[in-house]
């Protein structure tokens, strides 16, 4: 019986993996140095991995799930994926946390508020199992694939039920089910380069709009970021599978399409088929979807081929999303950027050229280590030069693990919000600039939902620039002709024409 309490270290399909016997269950712990490795091994894609075992399929009959999501929108997408999973087990549904049996939170590890974000809702799960024992709690998501997360949850959290990473979602029956079985906590994260994963089922939140992956992972390793260890190595789908995912999104009326990775521009890099991100925006443009988008850009990949696209073929939106980070050229260095200040803003330019009334967005990073007033300064200069249409702005959030997290931190709390203090007023200022352009203006706006004013809907144009329109509910859902009434900062107005 004693081996059933050792400790074993197993090498696991190549990547190592901390795999802990205790009794008959197992855990497969994540390993920051596990995450870090690159090598030139094929990547798998798996077509048929997805399965319920026949004993799961009716285990959430009479069941609901609360399903919360943080993070960005592969995130959204993946709980797409979870939704559709534990329905296909039989669990519907509820926004009301006190109704769930099943509570599942998809994490965000990007910054230091998304994890105490999601350890403080934990706690609202903690008092709810106390008059609620049978309730399953799961994690899953980035934070699920950080060693010290997971450390935190096995020794603080043993009341959570299941936790699964970003490389295994589609096992969550499996992983469910032996939690159930041997009614002890299942941790199933794997710290890999990762596979293709296709025909995972989804529950898509809109029925207008999609989110499409396109690749999975990320090579770059800028030395903030924490997403090439917890989502692996840089794979890019192949383009039959995508293609054939927006003409099936078309064949039921969708409008329009997200196509979805850490950095699109870099799609097909891996693939060496010489079909890269400027074929795939030209294809799926021909598939005759209304609308087209794609997140996250990087300035090192987006090259002229991408902007000809883009600038041909009216229904790819003139909008892009382009993260600057920070304009000082020796904080882009220490962040692992890999461009300069110089060359962000030519593309910039290039872009406002070539795109007709391309609107573009950004991040930016402040107080990264190291920040002098001048570098500070030096960002101002690239806002001041590119006025932004909007920016997504935060405050440097070390990241155990990356390197970044051991450069050292020089100023104050009160310095670091001064500096976002006047970053935001200058990216407010710009914002409302560029928003009062379309005063009196008729704009296209596909209307998706209801707006927080009571009587209205909401969308957005084909900038990107969200409008509340006073209309009815036969609209939703189409693309419809707006006069711009009134402008805000962060949004407009309008009325069907």
């Amino acid at each position: 019986m004693a081996i059933y309490f050792a400790i074993f270290k197993l090498l696991l399909n190549k990547n190592k993996c901390v795999i802990i016997f205790r009794g008959r269950d197992f855990m497969n712990l994540p390993s920051l140095k596990d995450a870090k490795l690159r090598t030139k091994s094929e990547i798998l894609i798996k077509e048929n991995d997805y399965k319920v075992p026949e004993e799961m399929r009716k285990i959430g009959l009479g069941k609901k799930y609360y399903l919360k999501t943080y993070g960005c929108q592969m995130n959204v997408h993946d709980s797409e994926n979870i939704s559709a999973i534990l329905e296909d087990m039989g669990f519907k549904y509820t926004d009301n946390l006190e109704d769930a049996d099943l509570v599942i939170l998809n994490t965000c590890a990007i910054r230091e508020n998304a994890h105490n974000k999601m350890f403080g809702f934990l706690g609202r799960v903690k008092h709810l199992k106390e008059s609620k024992p049978n309730i399953i709690c799961g994690i899953c998501g980035c934070m699920a694939q950080e060693e010290n997360v997971v450390d935190a949850i096995k020794n603080k959290y043993d009341w959570v039920d299941i936790v699964f990473g970003t490389h295994n979602i589609h096992k969550l029956p499996f992983i469910l089910e032996t939690s159930l079985k041997q009614k002890s906590q299942e941790i199933e994260v794997y710290s890999k380069e990762g596979e293709v994963y296709e025909n995972i089922p989804v529950k898509r939140d809109s029925k207008y709009k999609a989110w499409v992956n396109i690749m999975f992972g990320c090579d770059k390793f800028c030395t903030y970021c924490i997403v090439p260890y917890t989502r692996g190595k840089q794979r890019s789908r192949k383009k039959e599978y995508i293609l054939d995912e927006v003409k099936e999104l078309v064949s039921h009326g969708y409008k329009e399409v997200t196509l979805l990775g850490q950095n699109v521009n870099a799609y097909g890099k891996d693939l060496d088929t010489n079909y890269t991100m400027s074929d795939l925006l030209k294809d799926v443009a021909l598939t005759g979807i209304e609308r087209i988008r794609f997140v996250t850009s990087h300035p090192w990949d987006f090259d002229d081929k991408m902007i000809d696209v883009i600038a041909k073929y009216d229904n790819i939106m003139p909008y892009i999303h382009l993260p600057l980070q920070s304009g000082s050229n020796r904080i882009l260095k220490l962040m692992g950027r890999r461009y300069t200040k110089e060359k962000y803003i030519e593309l910039f330019n290039k872009l406002k050229e070539k795109i007709p009334n391309c609107s573009i967005t950004t991040d930016i990073i402040v107080a990264f280590p190291g920040e002098t007033e001048e570098d500070f300064n030096d960002t101002l200069d690239v806002v001041n030069t590119c006025k932004f249409d909007s920016a997504f702005t935060f405050i440097f959030s070390p990241r155990e693990g990356t390197p970044a997290a051991s450069m050292k931190d020089n100023l104050t709390i009160e310095e670091k919000n001064n500096r976002l203090y006047k970053l935001n007023e200058l990216v407010n200022k710009y914002a409302n600039i560029n928003n009062q352009k379309y005063l009196g203006k008729t704009v296209k706006v596909l209307l998706e939902d209801y707006s927080e004013k009571k009587g209205n809907l909401m969308g957005y144009t084909d900038t990107m620039k969200l409008v509340n329109v006073k209309a009815s509910d036969e609209y939703l859902g189409k693309i419809v002709d707006v006069e711009i009434t009134d402008v805000k900062t962060w949004s407009l107005d309008g009325k069907i024409k």
